[in-house]
């Protein structure tokens, strides 16, 4: 088979579809793989280990899209790239389907392709194992930002996480006990700040209280929890994340407008549409946007930024199944794993649930 590794186009957008390493794997397997120049540099691969590896590298992005059977990008293509797929190629990738334009996804209905999203395949027990690496470095990078836009010079409140002898931590609220919220919980928890947790299951809640040492309060996810808590937090993480789905609105205008002037909203379910009415996304070169006195960091590619660790980290997970796409071919590997299955949005034409 033969196999297209893009330089990714999305703004600061620095993982790369597959590593070297990958590359080699698959070289071994008896497949071609061609590599856009420069596609791993902001993930600190160069063209030279690709080729080492056995790739072969191409220079433009619409020639290793002429070039591929299977395509593995990182992020959605944009409406250029969607342009160049050719009829019934395989495309792998974090899609989020279910907030894109329309015609995105009417494009790879058109042409027939094989879009498998990887934040869908799911195993049998529900886990996502190839989005949860990235929801992992997501929740724990929340802090490190937060930390940072709460600083005056940011627009903040002038806060520390922390606090000091005599001043109290930072008021932390993350909405959504999944892989993302226990990540960043963990996170503000090691720098100090003060965390509460909702949640619409208790079970849940109840796991993670304990696996926290009792150091979190825990809420169940009630409009009146939430009404209480937007009055005295400092900083909102929104980690809602229903698989297949829209993220649910928790946020209305009204809630943020009771928040404390300064504050700050990190909307990390943004990849899915966002959790606020007042969400929309961002970029890391322009990251923050205030209404309702808020500041609002709604940037859907977060882990984008620390390109080689997540690169690894979400290979890692993929590896499994790409391998089984480029060695049995799309049909067969659909037909003999449920759980890449689940991660098909299209085939055939056709949307897949």
């Amino acid at each position: 088979m033969n196999i297209g590794i893009p330089k990714e186009r999305r703004p600061s957008e620095y993982r790369v579809g597959l590593t070297p390493a990958g590359v080699q794997l698959l070289t071994v397997d008896g497949h071609s793989c061609f590599v856009e120049r420069g596609a791993g540099l902001g993930a600190g691969f160069r063209d030279e280990a690709y080729v080492d590896a056995g790739a072969r590298i191409v220079y433009s992005g619409e020639e290793v899209f002429g070039r591929a059977d299977l395509l593995l990008k990182v992020s959605r293509p944009t409406m250029e790239e969607l342009e160049w797929l050719l009829p019934q190629q395989a495309l792998m990738a974090y899609l989020y389907l279910p907030s894109a334009r329309p015609e995105k996804l009417q494009a790879l209905l058109d042409k027939s392709i094989t879009a498998v999203a990887y934040e869908s395949i799911r195993l049998e027990d529900g886990t996502l194992p190839v989005l949860k690496p990235l929801s992992q470095i997501g929740g724990r990078m929340a802090a490190q930002v937060a930390a940072m836009l709460s600083q005056n010079n940011f627009g903040g409140r002038g806060v520390l996480l922390g606090g000091v002898p005599g001043v109290p931590p930072a008021e932390v609220v993350i909405l959504g006990a999944g892989v993302v919220g226990e990540n960043a919980a963990q996170a503000f928890l090691g720098m100090g700040a003060h965390v509460t947790l909702l949640d619409q299951s208790l079970e849940r809640l109840q796991a993670l209280e304990a696996a926290l040492s009792g150091r979190v309060v825990t809420l169940v996810s009630h409009a009146f929890n939430l009404e209480r808590v937007c009055r005295f937090a400092d900083i909102i993480v929104g980690a809602v994340h229903v698989p297949g789905e829209r993220a649910p609105v928790l946020l209305t205008h009204a809630l943020l407008a009771t928040m404390r002037p300064g504050a700050v909203f990190i909307d990390l379910s943004i990849d899915e549409g966002g959790c606020a009415e007042t969400s929309r996304p961002t970029t890391h070169a322009d990251p923050v946007f205030v209404e309702e006195g808020v500041l609002h960091c709604c940037i859907p590619n977060l882990p984008g930024v620390v390109a080689r660790t997540a690169t690894h980290a979400f290979l890692n997970a993929a590896w499994p199944f790409i391998r089984q796409i480029a060695n049995l071919g799309p049909a067969d590997a659909i037909a003999g794993d449920p759980a890449l299955r689940r991660g098909v949005a299209t085939h055939r034409g056709e949307i897949l649930r």
